[in-house]
């Protein structure tokens, strides 16, 4: 088993979940990183998620990081899609879910510092002017329907 610190300290290949939240009015769920992040602090996520821990299947982790990140239980999360990402932060392999959720959402472990709800036109026009987390955006992104960029 290898820790988390040192999959990311050695960006050693992992497992890892991204789970993208959509309102019932269509917007998607997207959320400011904490800055005491150790991989990509400060910037905007399509998703919440993370490593898949030992002996955790993908969805006990998908069910584990909404509940961590945004308070959300016993939500059904419907999986998308799966893939690898890899650059100089990481290198996983990974599954995508969705979840439709309206709310409200509580941020237990401090990982999210600020949500906003965007059409997929507000979420470019945000794209143009800030930076987004690589790996989400570019797995996930283009399996939600009218998100693609």
């Amino acid at each position: 088993m290898t820790t988390r610190s040192r999959i990311r300290a050695a960006n050693l290949r992992h497992r890892s979940v991204s789970i993208a939240v959509l309102g019932s009015d269509g917007r998607l769920l997207v959320h400011r990183r904490s800055l005491d992040k150790d991989v990509w602090p400060g910037m905007w996520d399509v998703c919440v998620g993370g490593v898949v821990a030992s002996g955790e299947t993908y969805e006990q982790a998908a069910e584990r990081k909404l509940a961590e990140e945004l308070g959300i239980v016993g939500a059904e999360v419907r999986l998308v899609g799966s893939g690898r990402y890899e650059d100089d932060a990481v290198r996983l392999i990974g599954r995508c879910y969705q979840v439709a959720h309206d709310g409200p959402f509580r941020f237990v472990d401090g990982e999210v510092a600020e949500i906003r709800h965007l059409s997929a036109p507000k979420l470019h026009a945000l794209a143009r002017v800030t930076n987004f987390v690589p790996d989400s955006w570019a797995m996930v992104l283009p399996l939600l329907p009218g998100f693609g960029s």
